[in-house]
């Protein structure tokens, strides 16, 4: 009897179950930068949040398909930049959080001295042809930064997945961004729901859920190198 094909025993229940649950796992920190962007901006249009939760899917889908090709064909040169990769996440997430607490902050100083000279405020709509514009949107260069920040941990599941076929690691990668893309879906609307309770405070509050989230990413990798947080080796 002849052998199975190499691809029937890679696609088989077990490889799907586990291509779920690992986009579900490296789904978290994206899932949260998503409910942090929604947060800043609870008028958000359907397209909007399509295109944020899109973005975080494609860039899990690209990181996993890239540590997969990475580790099978060119690990020796990816060696020598792969220590820098937290601290990279950690730059970008620090930035755009912070900057995105600075213009709360300074949204809400702008609304405090309307309010102070008696001009019309989000509060106060009795004029809404003055009235103050929504929330700055998170911008594509913004976005494109979170996307590579959050998806830091789906290239080393690529690193991991060096037995597969090239097939078998496309599909699992595509698998892991379809589960990232639904769950970011999900985060958009809490986020939502938060920036309508949180009103002028959300972006605030989404700027330091990035701080946050960067950090967490940060010293997690270091804990896994069995570095100390001060040192590159």
């Amino acid at each position: 009897m002849p052998a199975r094909p190499v691809i029937d025993m890679e696609f088989s229940f077990t490889f799907f179950l586990n291509s779920v649950l690992l986009g579900a796992a490296l789904a978290v920190d994206a899932f949260s930068v998503s409910a942090a962007d929604a947060m800043a901006e609870p008028d958000m249009k359907k397209t909007r949040r399509l295109a944020i939760a899109g973005t975080f899917g494609g860039f899990q889908f690209f990181m996993t398909f890239a540590g997969w090709f990475v580790v099978s064909t060119v690990s020796h040169i990816f060696a020598a930049v792969r220590k820098f990769i937290p601290w990279i996440s950690l730059i970008l997430l620090l930035f755009l959080g912070i900057r995105m607490i600075a213009e709360g902050i300074k949204s809400m100083r702008a609304g405090s001295d309307a309010g102070s000279a008696g001009c019309p405020s989000a509060e106060n709509p009795a004029d809404p042809e003055k009235a103050p514009a929504g929330r700055k949107a998170t911008g594509a260069l913004a976005l494109a930064f979170q996307g590579i920040a959050t998806s830091i941990d789906a290239l080393s599941v690529g690193f991991t997945a060096s037995g597969l076929s090239v097939t078998a690691a496309a599909v699992e990668s595509a698998i892991i961004g379809v589960v990232t893309f639904a769950i970011c879906i999900g985060g958009v609307f809490v986020g939502k729901k938060f920036g309508d309770i949180l009103a002028e405070k959300a972006e605030i509050a989404g700027g330091a859920v990035l701080v946050a989230i960067g950090i967490e990413i940060f010293v997690k990798a270091l804990l896994d190198a069995g570095s100390p947080v001060w040192l590159i080796k």
